[in-house]
């Protein structure tokens, strides 16, 4: 992997994680004080970042992974999501915002997985190189909380009660037209032979993951996670 391709990766992951840290934290203060959301409707808000994570395998295993290159439909739901959040900052009622965050959620959760396989795509050793490109990424998620609340102050007492946090929408907006369009100029991240294949129901919703279970330790580690959970 060379320099360039390196910086190129770097920016991808800033900007994946900004696009999520600017409103993600503080949306459960937005939603009470701006909307008059009730607490189980803030819990429907963010329980969308997991259905969001259910459908995303279906995105990625049926659409992108097999027809598309990674970098255009990130370019593309990056787009689409920006479109979104404008239309989230300017709701007036959380019966009017719910709709448009389980879309955007819906659309942005496959982005994760994208980011990696474009990174992974143009790595050598992705071992070794890939958590030089994903440490941007917790840098990207940081320095939006610090803007939102050293910088613009929107989550202060003051910027709660005139609705300033409306505007953490609009920056994720604008980080992720960025992100769209310059997702486009990435390198080029081909569907894999094996992608072009059939693939069947199983293997889109991880039903094979189950075969794992086989191994004697990965159940009892699999066990013991949902007990301490």
């Amino acid at each position: 992997m060379n320099r360039k391709v390196q910086i190129q990766l770097s920016l991808m992951m800033f900007l994946e994680f900004f696009v999520w840290g600017s409103w993600f934290v503080t949306m459960g203060i937005y939603l009470p004080n701006t909307l008059g959301a009730s607490d189980p409707e803030i819990a429907m808000a963010y329980s969308t970042q997991s259905w969001g994570a259910i459908l995303a395998p279906f995105i990625i295993g049926l659409i992108a992974d097999r027809y598309f290159n990674a970098e255009r439909i990130l370019g593309i739901l990056h787009l689409v999501g920006a479109v979104i959040m404008v239309k989230l900052a300017f709701a007036e009622s959380f019966a009017s915002f719910y709709p448009f965050i389980l879309a955007y959620m819906v659309l942005y959760m496959p982005t994760l997985a994208l980011v990696n396989s474009v990174s992974f795509n143009q790595m050598d050793n992705p071992a070794k190189q890939f958590s030089f490109v994903r440490v941007y990424g917790t840098i990207g998620w940081i320095i939006a909380g610090l803007a939102i609340s050293y910088i613009f102050h929107w989550d202060s007492v003051t910027g709660v009660e005139e609705g300033a946090l409306k505007n953490t929408f609009l920056m994720c907006a604008v980080a992720s037209t960025l992100l769209g369009v310059f997702s486009f100029s990435l390198p080029k991240t081909p569907p894999t032979a094996r992608s072009q294949k059939g693939i069947s129901l199983n293997e889109i919703i991880g039903l094979d993951a189950l075969k794992l279970l086989k191994d004697r330790n990965f159940a009892i580690f699999f066990i013991a996670s949902i007990l301490i959970c």
